[in-house]
C-alpha cells in the first residue's frame, strides 16, 4: 500500500502548497509588520508574532498604539484561517490519496477477476516490457506481475493490468488468475526466479503453456525440467539474428514483416489441431478451401517432427500445429474449425 500511495500521490495538490506557502508567509509578514509599525527589535516582533499566530494568549511585549493593535487583529485572524486552511488541505490530501488508492486496488483486482484465457506475463524488466508491448499491438489481454518498486512504476505509467508481488508464490498467481490462463511468460531478471515461477505455476495449473526466459544456457534444462514448453535465451536469439542479418538481410526483414502484427496486412497464425475441432482427418488443402491468401509455411506433427512448406495433401491429426501466413480476416474465417493461438 506504501508503494501506491507514493505513486498516486507523486504531485502536491495546488491547495497544499498554497497552504504551505501561507504558513510560511505569515511569520514573516507578521514580524516585518510589527518591526516597522511598533519600530521592535526582531526578536520582540518575532515573538509577538509567534504568540499572535498560535493564539497562545500570552502578554503583550510591548503596549501598543492603535495600527498595532488592528495589525495584530489582522494577523492573528489570518494566522487562524491559515493553519486551518493546512489542516483540512493535509487532511484531504491523505484522505483522497488513500480513497484513491483503495478504489484503484479494488478496479484492477475486478478487471483480473475477470479475465480468461488470458496471458501471465511475470517480470517487466526490458524483455517483459517489449513482451507487453507485442501483447498490446496485437489485443491480447495480459496480467503483468512484478515486485520491484522500478518496474511496478514503469508498468503503472503504461496503464498495464498490474499485480504487485512475489511471482513465485501460490496466492499472487491465484490473484492473477493462472487457473483460468491461457499461458504464463517468466520473463524476469533472475534465472533462478524464473525457475520457480515455473513450477508454481505448473502446479496451479499442469495444462497452462509456459514460456520462459533463459538468460544462461545451463538454466535452459533447470527450466525444461520444471515444466516450461519453451525456453528462450535473449542472447542467443540476438546473436543468431544479428549473424542472420549480415549474412542473409533480406531473410531477417522478411520474418520481421510477417511477424509484426497490423490490422488489414498478413499476419503468422498457428493453428492446432485438436480431437474435437473437426478438422482431424482432413487435409491441408481441405481446411484451407476458399481461402486465397493463406500461405501454409509449416506444419509440426504430435511427435515434434517439424515439416516445413508441407504439401496440400498432408493429412491432419491430433496434436498437430500449422503454421499459417495470410489475412487476419480468412484466419478468423477458419477459426470456427479448428483452435487458432497468435504465434509467439
Amino acid at each position: 500500500m506504501g508503494h501506491h500511495l507514493r505513486a498516486a500521490n507523486a504531485y502536491l495538490p495546488a491547495n497544499l502548497v498554497r497552504a504551505a506557502v501561507l504558513l510560511i508567509a505569515l511569520p514573516l509578514v507578521g514580524t516585518a509588520g510589527f518591526m516597522l509599525i511598533e519600530g521592535w527589535s526582531f526578536l520582540d516582533a518575532l515573538y509577538m508574532t509567534a504568540i499572535t499566530l498560535t493564539t497562545v494568549g500570552f502578554r503583550e511585549v510591548h503596549e501598543l498604539d492603535d495600527k498595532g493593535r488592528v495589525f495584530t487583529i489582522v494577523l492573528s485572524v489570518g494566522g487562524v484561517g491559515a493553519i486551518f486552511y493546512a489542516f483540512l488541505s493535509l487532511f484531504q490530501f491523505l484522505l483522497e490519496g488513500e480513497l484513491g488508492t483503495l478504489l484503484g486496488v479494488q478496479r484492477m483486482k475486478g478487471r483480473i477477476e475477470g479475465l480468461g484465457q488470458h496471458y501471465v506475463l511475470c517480470g517487466f524488466g526490458r524483455v517483459g516490457e517489449e513482451i507487453a508491448r507485442e501483447f498490446v499491438s496485437r489485443d491480447i489481454e495480459f496480467v503483468v506481475v512484478e515486485n520491484n518498486p522500478e518496474a511496478v512504476e514503469r508498468a503503472q505509467r503504461k496503464g498495464y493490468l498490474l499485480l504487485i508481488g512475489d511471482a513465485t508464490t501460490d496466492a499472487v498467481l491465484r490473484e492473477a488468475g493462472i487457473e483460468r490462463a491461457k499461458c504464463l511468460l517468466a520473463a524476469s531478471d533472475s534465472d533462478a526466479g524464473n525457475t520457480f515461477i515455473v513450477l508454481t505455476a505448473k502446479a496451479l495449473n499442469p495444462a497452462l503453456y509456459v514460456v520462459a526466459r533463459a538468460a544462461q544456457p545451463e538454466s535452459e534444462q533447470r527450466m525444461l525440467h520444471a515444466g516450461a514448453d519453451r525456453v528462450f535465451s535473449p542472447y542467443l536469439i540476438a546473436g543468431r539474428q544479428m549473424a542472420i542479418s549480415a549474412l542473409q538481410p533480406m531473410v531477417v526483414e522478411f520474418i520481421d514483416t510477417i511477424a509484426t502484427h497490423h490490422r488489414g496486412a498478413s499476419v503468422l497464425a498457428e493453428i492446432e489441431v485438436s480431437d474435437g475441432s473437426g478438422v482431424a482427418g482432413q487435409t491441408i488443402h481441405d481446411l484451407l478451401r476458399g481461402c486465397r491468401t493463406i500461405v501454409v509455411l509449416g506444419l509440426q506433427k504430435g511427435n515434434g517432427e517439424l515439416q516445413a512448406g508441407p504439401p496440400g495433401t498432408a493429412l491432419l491429426e491430433p496434436g498437430d500445429r500449422v503454421i499459417l501466413m495470410g489475412e487476419e480476416q480468412e484466419l478468423e474465417r477458419i477459426r470456427p474449425a479448428a483452435r487458432q493461438t497468435p504465434s509467439p
